[in-house]
């Protein structure tokens, strides 16, 4: 990944709610560039079944070369029954949220 993100802020969240009925994560990275284009994916590695591996993939594209932050988000309409979430980074873990918002 170029220029490495801050990771400023995450939230997982359980949305129960009738017709609106999802998962998401999703929080603000800083890039290096305003170009760049952060997603978070749902990791092919899944190795504890009470945690939800996520990476964080930035695509570099064009533009300043400026401190910029940036919304990401993951959101899914299978709800898994986790406990946590690991984000991870070309294989490092960057973030970890224990507390899981559930909205009813």
């Amino acid at each position: 990944m170029r220029d490495d993100p801050t990771y400023i802020h995450w939230t997982a969240q359980i949305d129960r709610m009738p017709g609106a009925a999802s998962f998401r994560v999703f929080g603000t990275v800083t890039v290096g560039n305003t170009g760049d284009v952060p997603t978070l994916v749902r990791s092919e590695i899944q190795d504890n079944p009470r945690d939800l591996r996520l990476d964080l993939q930035v695509d570099p594209r064009a533009g300043a070369t400026v401190m910029t932050n940036v919304f990401v988000e993951y959101k899914s309409a299978d709800i898994p029954n986790v406990t946590s979430v690991s984000i991870f980074s070309e294989g490092k873990l960057v973030a970890r949220i224990n507390e899981i918002l559930i909205t009813n």
